[in-house]
C-alpha cells in the first residue's frame, strides 16, 4: 500500500514528506493506521547521528488503530486501539526474565532499520528505507511485530497516549519498576524535561517523602512543584549537592538522572547517601569517575535503566489506569503539532519551548 511518510534521507537534515510503499503484515505482524506519534530526543539523535541506515522514517512513540492482522496473531484484532513500544525478541534469557528492554538482540531490532526476518517493509522505488525502533510511526501506517503492541481501552484520547511507549515509559519506569523507592524515601531527579516530570509523577505514587527537582529553567521547576516535587533547585544559581544533603540530612536514598550531562551525573552520586543509587537513562558521552570516592567507599550504586525496565504490555495499561484516576496526570506536558509541522515540533522540543511534542498523523 502507498502512505505518506517523513523521511529522513540523510544524516542531520530535515524530515522530507514522501510517498513509500508499504508492504502487508506478515505472520505475527500488525498493520497500524498510526493516528499521533510522540517526538522523543531519541529521534533526534538518530536524525543527527545516524543511529539508524538512511534513508529511515523515524518515529517511535506511535499510538493507533489496528488495520490489518498477519497470521498467527492474537493478542489484537481490527478495530483496536493501541500505543506502539519498542521491539524485542521475546527469547533470550532477558525477554524470559520480564526484562525485554535489555534484550539480546535490542540494538538489532530496534536500530538496524529491519524487521525480525532481516527484511524491510517500506520502500522507495524498489530500495529498502529503514524501520526505525520496529515501527516508524511517523507515517500514516506502519507494520510492526506484534510483541511491540499494546491493546488500550477506547475511554482515553487515543492522540494522547504514544509517548507511553517511549519517554514517559522510560521515566516512571524507572522509579517504579526498577528503583522501586521505599514508602518514606528520598528522591532527587536531574533534568525536568518529560522524561524527568514523569519519574516526579510516578515518586509521588510511590509515597516518595521527598521529591527533590533539579534543573536550570524556573518554568520547567515551577511544573515539578506541581506535579509532585517537594523542594525544587535551580542548578545554575545554587550548589545542588549541598542543598540537597540540608534538607535531606546527608542525602537522598535514590536519584533519577536524565540529562547525560558528565558533571550532573556526577551530582546525582555525590547527593546520594551511602548505600545509594542512581540509575541514568540519559545518553552520557564518555566521562571519569573516582570510583572509590564516588561509588565504592559509601556501597553507591550507579546503574543504566533502558526503557524503565517495563514490559509495555503489562506497564502501559497501568500509567493509563493512574492517569484516568487522576494520580499521573501527563496530559500536562503535552503539544500537539500537525504531522506538516514535524520540523517545527522538533525544533521547538530542542529549545526547550515544548517539553513533550505529539504529531498528528491522521
Amino acid at each position: 500500500m502507498e502512505i505518506k511518510a517523513a523521511v529522513i534521507e540523510k544524516q542531520g537534515e530535515d524530515f522530507v514528506f514522501e510517498q513509500l510503499k508499504l508492504e502487508n503484515p506478515k505472520s505475527n505482524e500488525v498493520l497500524i493506521k498510526v493516528v499521533a506519534t510522540g517526538v522523543c530526543h531519541t529521534d533526534a539523535v538518530a536524525r543527527d547521528m545516524g543511529l539508524s541506515p538512511f534513508p529511515v522514517v523515524l518515529g517511535h512513540e506511535g499510538a493507533g488503530i489496528v488495520e490489518a492482522v498477519g497470521d498467527g496473531v492474537k493478542s489484537v484484532k481490527e478495530g483496536d486501539h493501541v500505543v506502539l513500544s519498542f521491539a524485542s525478541c521475546g527469547e533470550c534469557e532477558n525477554c524470559l526474565a520480564a526484562h525485554p528492554t535489555s534484550c539480546m538482540r535490542f540494538n538489532e531490532l530496534n536500530f538496524d532499520g529491519k524487521m525480525e526476518d532481516h527484511t524491510n517493509r517500506i520502500h522507495k522505488h524498489n530500495h529498502a528505507v529503514s524501520t526505525f525502533f520496529g515501527q516508524s510511526s511517523f507515517a500514516t501506517y506502519a507494520v510492526v511485530n506484534e510483541r511491540n503492541v499494546v491493546q488500550v481501552e477506547k475511554d482515553v484520547d487515543l492522540a494522547l497516549l504514544g509517548p507511553l511507549g517511549c519517554g514517559i515509559q522510560t521515566g516512571s519506569g524507572t522509579v517504579l519498576n526498577k528503583l522501586k523507592p521505599e514508602f518514606g524515601s528520598t528522591i532527587a531527579v536531574y533534568g525536568c524535561g518529560a522524561v524527568g516530570l514523569s519519574a516526579i509523577m510516578a515518586a509521588k505514587i510511590a509515597g516518595c517523602k521527598q521529591i527533590i527537582a533539579i534543573d536550570v529553567h524556573e518554568n520547567r521547576l515551577a511544573l515539578a512543584k506541581e506535579l509532585g516535587a517537594t523542594d525544587v533547585f535551580n542548578g545554575a544559581k545554587v550548589d545542588a549537592v549541598q542543598e540537597i544533603k540540608k534538607i535531606t540530612n546527608g542525602g537522598t536514598n535514590y536519584a533519577v538522572e536524565t540529562t547525560g550531562v558528565p558533571p550532573v551525573v556526577r551530582q546525582s552520586l555525590h547527593a546520594l547517601k551511602p548505600l545509594g543509587v542512581s540509575a541514568v537513562v540519559g545518553v552520557t558521552p564518555k566521562m571519569e569517575f573516582d570510583v572509590h570516592n564516588d561509588i565504592m567507599a559509601e556501597g553507591k550504586t550507579l546503574m543504566g535503566v533502558i526503557e524503565g525496565d517495563a514490559v509495555p504490555k503489562l506497564f502501559i495499561p497501568k500509567l493509563i489506569d493512574f492517569y484516568k484516576k487522576g494520580l499521573f496526570p501527563f496530559d500536562k506536558l503535552v503539544k500537539f503539532y500537525e504531522f506538516e509541522d514535524i520540523n517545527q515540533a522538533f525544533a521547538d522540543s530542542k529549545s526547550g519551548a515544548v517539553l513533550k511534542p505529539i504529531v498528528k498523523i491522521s
